[in-house]
């Protein structure tokens, strides 16, 4: 594996953490200046450190054994590229030891992937509840690049049992930013580096999403830097079928939706708290429904036929990463 140095982007949760263990400071008077005081708060009963992946023990009561290989191999070239978006969690044990929590999966493709050190959230507490809330609370006042943002929203959703309706109620966002944002993860890694470094912006990276090849999403972010497209420049790219030609878009020659169905679409995606789109062809139409997660999907089909899972088979328990 390569061993240059991680470029330490996308630190996702750990940008929300001091780092190391916290000293609480005797009570000062007078109000805080967050501008006096930079960096986040601080979080009781957790912290945030660099580790030894030799000094991770692992965790006794993990219920997964079995990973997919080529799943690990994919996170490994994307924690070679942009470093470990999702930090793991782990408790402080004796001798300078740590047992993992949460996130064998991770720690598994880090290994893969040459790291010595791997980043970690320290935990001294068992109250779940607690480290959300404030994790959430700091997210809220913390500048985080939108690679960094969105793989905060998937670990407080995976790891922390937050929903998307906390996230965006304490954030202050609409839940559909939440899933919109919660959808970057499934770039290609070399489109995430350009993100977390600026190269991209959030709303080029939403409009790649509408394609499904990763390697015309590569070739369009490529053509995104060398000619300085615009994101709606972008879009109509994807919309015109030329996110693989060498040439810039046509003026438009498609003809734009019917009003109603625009309104249609949009009162969709209120309703069902996402992006929907309504197209209509010469013989049939179609309404496509985005979602981020399986928990979205669920949530989906729920608003559309209450009764529809109840119907359905059960899914399986997500397995942790």
């Amino acid at each position: 594996m390569s061993n240059r140095p991680r470029r330490g982007l996308g630190k996702g949760l750990g940008a929300l953490i001091p780092t190391g263990p916290i000293v609480q400071p005797s009570a000062q008077p007078g109000p805080v200046d967050a501008e006096a005081n930079p960096g986040p708060a601080p979080v009781a009963g957790a912290y945030f450190q660099e580790i030894d992946v030799d000094l991770i023990d692992p965790n006794p009561r993990q219920p997964r054994e079995n990973f997919d290989p080529d799943a690990l191999a994919e996170l490994a070239m994307s924690i070679e590229e942009v470093g470990l978006l999702q930090p793991i969690v782990v408790r402080a044990k004796e001798a300078g030891r740590f047992e993992l929590i949460m996130g064998e999966r991770r720690l598994r493709a880090s290994k893969m992937a040459g790291l010595k050190h791997i980043p970690a959230i320290v935990r001294n507490t068992q109250d779940d509840e607690m480290l959300r809330e404030a994790l959430i609370e700091n997210l809220q006042r913390e500048q985080l690049n939108p690679l960094e943002e969105a793989a905060a929203y998937r670990q407080l959703l995976d790891d922390f049992g937050a929903t998307h309706e906390q996230i965006a109620r304490k954030v202050g966002r609409s839940r559909p930013h939440i899933t919109n944002m919660l959808r970057l993860l499934t770039l290609p890694p070399s489109i995430h580096n350009r993100l977390a470094s600026g190269v991209l912006s959030a709303g080029h990276a939403r409009a790649l999403l509408a394609l499904d090849d990763p390697a015309a999403q590569e070739h369009l972010a490529k053509r995104i830097v060398a000619e300085g497209l615009s994101v709606r420049a972008v879009e109509e790219i994807v919309q015109l079928g030329e996110a693989t030609a060498g040439r810039a878009p046509r003026q438009r020659t498609k003809q734009p939706p019917p009003p109603e169905l625009k309104d249609l679409s949009e009162r969709l995606s209120d309703l069902f708290e996402t992006r929907v789109k309504v197209d209509l062809g010469k013989r049939k139409g179609r309404i496509v429904v985005e979602f981020a997660s399986v928990e979205d999907l669920e949530r989906i089909l729920s608003s559309m036929a209450p009764d529809a899972l109840t119907t359905m088979r059960p899914h399986s328990d997500a397995t942790a990463q």
